[in-house]
This record gives structure tokens, sequence and C-alpha cells, in this order.
């Protein structure tokens, strides 16, 4: 047989299967009258090595292509062309001259010469075929760590260790081998998972003049990891790479969570470039208006995927199989997840088939699956996502802990649900607690350090004149905007960024820290800086020392999670079981007396653990002035007084103590300071 003879292959699988003696590739499209294979021996090449014309008498089965390529090994590059009408007005949008991605490619290869507003070989991404078998595992598989006991750390892998003071090997800083290096810094700090911002392929140039798309929110592969993610430079070092990582994080204990973007492309609307999915079947992959030649946008980006569509859920649910089988990884945040619960048409479904196919996949089973509950078309459904096991952001929390301790009016009420695990979100649905992501800052808006230094955002370095981001912000600078030298003001932002951390700790359901607030780490008032891969982004790991106070205070607080008797005797219950077992009571400054009024920024309360093993009393002080609290009695007959844990007011070390350090409080009054919150904790015997 000859070295460039071809058979016809078959449908099944998808993509570029490796296999006895070649390739078998396969790639759909209903209505391309013709698709060409191009085989490429450079990712720079100027044309293809050789072109393979699939007929549709020969290479086509249903609306599937497909070809096996005697001869070819692991390492070919290739790419697609896809033949047929452009008719926008249908929906058609073929152009036999753009070359296309494989949508199942698992590697991508990107020019350095890439240039997405351009049509020939040379600047176009191109696939390479990649064998996922050729990998020693050693034995590792996911973790599955019950969500009870789970800290959830939000990263960016490149803004992680690429700062110089990172003191990560140069060679790998920004890189997943430099997050393998900082594994010992999030296991001393009581990290359970990592959740790593878009490691998928995504465009980088997808941004404005002169910028770069940082973030990763630009997808252009479904299995490709990003390749400059990598410190290796073969064509297969981002899958090892990669894996090496996940294989290093799970002997720490630690989990892998993929912030996964399943709602849109970088192809954007019908102005922007064509790579892959448009150029094989534009209305079956993307979500069209009723003028089929614009695209409808619950995004924010251009488009929106057709997620219900059944090609666009297979190719999901292979996605999410590859990543877990093959890549190891436990579990998944969605970004926009709402934009999933559309139908073809827009149209928010009761029960979307894409959601069930997640939730019930047996490959899936035991993988945290999280969802960011709302899209930018107006969809929120925190607390009414449909599924039985999603697990989902509560964007409710963040707003109702910033709200209260900025000093806003009718706040302590819902404070106070917040706390419990959000049971009038969630309580309907008979969940665990743990449904309920607790966070009040992320990736997306301000840090923590700039939630407390900043009333307004300040994105002008995001070259769109400010109007990006959100403008609520429900932020409070505390007295000065951005940098200040008065001490008075940066102890009362010190404050505060304590009083939020004990808030998202001690609540019922999964904390999530975002990277770097343990040390204040600052944007300088950009809440929206995507577009920023420079110095003013990466985290400054000088910064560890120079807030020392606050990464203990964050450490201690941490390591409380783990004293919780749900975690110590993996009490498996329910939050409507957790709050009927509660012996919980709600107090004012006077005991007893809690004030639910539209003006009041105190509440207190006490709650014994499960097994009655400790009892904590707790103090929230979110007025301006300082408040006395009346204690409760401390149990005489067997000398147990209260121990102050935590006092937000105080200068470390005395901000928090461990509880058998903690000194004794035996008076029957604490005056917390002014925005200030207080614990304390007594050990019943």
């Amino acid at each position: 047989m000859s070295r460039w003879s071809v058979r016809p292959g078959t449908s099944y699988p998808l993509g570029a299967t490796v296999q006895r003696g070649g390739v078998n590739f396969s790639v759909y499209s209903k209505n391309a009258t013709l698709v060409e294979l191009l085989l490429f021996d450079a990712e720079d090449a100027a044309k293809p090595e050789r072109i393979i014309s699939l007929s549709p008498q020969e290479h086509r089965t249903y609306h599937y292509w497909h070809v096996f390529v005697p001869n070819l090994i692991p390492g070919q590059l290739y790419a697609f062309r896809a033949l047929g009408p452009f008719e926008s007005e249908r929906g058609l949008r073929f152009d036999g001259n753009r070359v296309l991605l494989d949508p199942y490619g698992r590697a991508v290869a990107v020019p350095k010469t890439y240039d997405r507003r351009v049509t020939d070989c040379a600047r176009a991404m191109k696939s390479i075929v990649a064998d996922p078998s050729s990998y020693d595992w050693e034995g590792d598989l996911p973790l599955h760590r019950p969500f009870v006991e789970t800290i959830i750390y939000e990263l960016h892998v490149r803004g992680f260790t690429r700062h110089p003071s990172s003191l990560v090997d140069p060679q790998k800083s920004g890189t997943f081998a430099g997050l393998i290096e900082k594994i010992p810094y999030l296991i001393d700090l009581g990290i359970t998972a990592v959740e790593l911002m878009p490691v998928f392929q995504f465009d980088s140039t997808d941004a404005p003049e002169g910028r770069v798309n940082y973030w990763g929110y630009s997808p252009v592969s479904f299995f490709a990891p990003h390749r400059a993610y990598s410190s290796r430079q073969d064509q297969f070092g981002p899958i090892y790479e990669f894996r090496d990582m996940v294989k290093a994080f799970h002997r720490a204990g630690i989990e892998i969570i993929l912030d996964v973007v399943y709602n849109h492309t970088a192809e954007a609307n019908e102005l922007g470039p064509t790579f892959c999915f448009r150029g094989f079947e534009n209305s079956a992959y993307y979500l069209l208006l009723p003028d089929p030649s614009r695209y409808a946008d619950y995004s924010g980006t251009g488009n929106s995927l057709n997620a219900n569509h059944p090609i666009v859920r297979r190719m999901i649910l292979d996605s999410l199989r590859y990543w877990v089988t093959e890549m190891h990884v436990d579990g998944f945040r969605f970004d926009l997840a709402s934009v999933l619960a559309r139908g073809e048409d827009g149209t928010p479904l009761v029960n979307p088939p894409i959601i069930w196919d997640i939730e019930t996949d047996p490959v899936l089973a035991g993988t945290k699956i999280i969802a960011e509950a709302w899209d930018v078309g107006g969809l929120y459904q925190v607390g009414s996502f449909v599924g039985d096991s999603w697990q989902e952001w509560n964007g409710k929390f963040r707003d109702d802990i910033r709200r209260f301790l900025k000093g806003d009016r009718c706040t302590v009420s819902n404070l106070a649900a917040r706390l419990l695990g959000s049971p009038d979100i969630y309580d309907h649905e008979d969940r665990e607690a743990e449904q309920s992501i607790n966070f009040v800052t992320c990736h997306d808006g301000f840090t923590l350090n700039d939630l407390v230094s900043y009333n307004q955002k300040h994105n002008e370095d995001n070259g769109e004149k400010n109007r990006d981001g959100m403008n609520n912000n429900l932020s409070w600078n505390c007295g000065a905007e951005g940098p200040t030298e008065d001490a008075a003001i940066d102890a009362l932002r010190s404050r505060q960024i304590k009083n939020f951390f004990v808030l998202t700790m001690i609540a019922f359901g999964t904390p999530m820290l975002l990277m770097g607030d343990e040390m204040r780490r600052s944007l300088r008032g950009n809440n929206n800086a995507y577009c920023q891969d420079n110095e003013s982004n990466w985290l400054d790991w000088s910064l560890l020392k120079r807030h020392a106070d606050l990464h203990r205070f964050v450490k201690t607080l941490v390591a409380f999670r783990s004293r919780r008797d749900v975690v110590m005797e993996r009490v498996p219950l329910r939050l409507n079981q957790l709050l009927q077992h509660a012996q919980l009571a709600w107090h004012g400054t006077t005991l007893h007396q809690p004030d639910w009024s539209d003006d009041s920024h105190s509440i207190a309360f006490t709650i014994k653990s499960l097994r009655e093993r400790f009892t904590i009393h707790v103090m929230l002080n979110a007025f301006w002035e300082p408040l006395n609290f009346e204690l409760p009695a401390a149990d005489e007959e067997h000398a147990i007084d209260w121990r102050r844990w935590i006092d937000t007011s105080s200068e470390s070390p005395d901000d928090i103590c461990q509880w058998e350090e903690a000194p004794k409080v035996s008076q029957s009054h604490y005056v917390v300071a002014e925005r200030s919150l207080v614990l304390v904790v007594k050990m019943n015997r």
C-alpha cells in the first residue's frame, strides 16, 4: 500500500484517533458539500504537505466525514477545510479558504505569527494528533473528597507563579509545572481544592488592541490544555505537564477543579473570526437570532453555544468525560451555566437536556459540578438551577455579606440567612448545606483588599474608557480612595478584611477564597483585569511577608473548619437536618433580644457543635461605634470559662488564637469595637 493511500475510515470516534497502522479522523458537518483534511509538516507551514479530499460517497456516514490515513503517528499537524454555501440568511457560513481546527482536537499548535483576522495557513492554528493513552498515571485517580471537607482556592495558572517574587524556577513560572512548586504553600494554608481559571486552549489575542486575553474565557478548543501554560516546548508538553500537575496535587490531597467555558467560543459574532465551529456547522454550534445572520448573545462575548443541540451536547459530555478519565480532574465550575439552560430559540428550558446529561452521566458520577447560575441575558437561577446535585456559586452570599460589613441598612436578616447556608434560597431542595459555594470575592470584580480600598472601579488601563466591569461593587474605601498612608484607615481596612474572612469561614456551606486575598493582593481598583498580563495582575509574593499577620489569621481560621463535627465524624446531614440539630440562639447586645430592624447593624448568636464538644458565641458589630454585648453565663459548676478566640479589632497575634491558648473571658459583657467581630469559645466537658 502506498504511503499516501487512505481508507474510508469510521465515523466513531470523533476527532483524530491513533489506531493500529495509522490515524482515523472524523468530524461533523451536516451541510458541507466537501470536507478536506489538511496535513502539515510545521505549525507555520505556508501550505499543507498534503490535502486529502473526503468524498461524500466514500468518506461520509450520515453527517460525519471520516477517513483513515495509514502511517500517521502522534505529533502529526492537521486541520480541515469545509466547503459549502455561504448563506448567512440561512445560518450557513462555509468558507473554503478557512483553516479549521478539529472540534475534538487534543492538542493545538499556535504559530508565532498567529493572526485571528487572516486566512492563510502559515498564521492559522492547527490541531495535533495525540495519543492520550501514552502516560503512566502510577495509580492516580480523582480524589472524590466530600464537599463537607472542601475549601476552594480560585487561582490563575499563569498569575500564581509568574511574578519574579514567586521564586519559582524561571523556566517554570506561570505554568502547570510552576504550580507544583507552590503545593507546600497551599497545604500549609489548608486548601483542599484549587479551582483553576480556564485552562482549555484559548485565543490570547481576543482582547482590545495592544492587550491580551489573560483570563482565558475565550476558548478555541474544549479538549486541549492551553499551550502557553506548559514549560515544555514539545508538542505534547501541555498534556503531559497538566497530568504531572494533577498527579502531584493528588499526592498532596488537593483536588483540581476546572473553570470551564461551555457557553461561548472565541469566534464571537458575525464579525468575528472563523477557526472551527462556525466553519463546520454554524447553526448547530451557535444560538442564532430570528435573523439567522446574527448571533444570540447571552454570554456578553458575541455568541452563545447551542448547548442543547444534540451535536453540542455530545461534544460537551465527551469533553467532560475526557478531562475526568484521561486527565483525572476532580470537578468543574461552569462559567455562566445558565446559558446551558437555554433552548435553541434562547428560551429557558424547564428540564435542559445537557444539564441532566451532565448530572446523570455515570462517567462523571462523584465529580464535583458547580454552576455559576446566571448569564448576562438576565437569567438568574441561584436557588433554582435544575438538577439534584449541582452546587452553586452563591452570588447573594457575596452581596449580602458586603452590604452588612459596609454598614448598609436592612442587612441583618439577610446576613443571618447567609450564615445558615441560605435556607431562604436552598431549603426547598432538601440538599446538603455545602450546595452553597460561599464567596465574597472571585476573579471577576475587586480583590478583597480593593473591596475595602475603593468606592469606584478604576479600569482605565483596560483601554475601554472605564466602561467595562461592574459598577455596583458594594465596596467601601474606609475613608480614602486607593492606597493611603493614614494608619487608622489602613487598620480599618485590615479589620474589614478579617471580618470578611471570618464570615465566609464560619458560614454553613462550601467556602471559596480568591488567590492572594490572604496577603492583601491589589489590582489597583481594576475590577475587570481580564486583559492585563503584567506584574499588576500577577501575584506579588512579597506581600506574604508584608502581611504575614493576615496570612496567619486566615491560616488559623481555615484550620477551624477541620474541627467541625461534620468533618471529624463525617456526619451526613442535609441543610434542613443541620438547622434542626443546631442548638442556635440569636441575641442582640442583650441576650435573647436580637434586633432585626432595618436600622440594626449588629447581631449575636450562640451555637453548639453537633456533638456538643464545643460552644461558640459570635458577636458581629458593623456599627460605627463600639457596642457592649452581654455574654451567656459561663459553666460555673465545671469552672469552664469563655475564651476569646477571635477579635478582629486586636493586633496580631491577639486577633486570633488557637483555642487551647486563647485568654479567658470571665466578665459578663464584652465591648466589641466598631466594625469588628468577636468570637468566644468554650470546650464542653
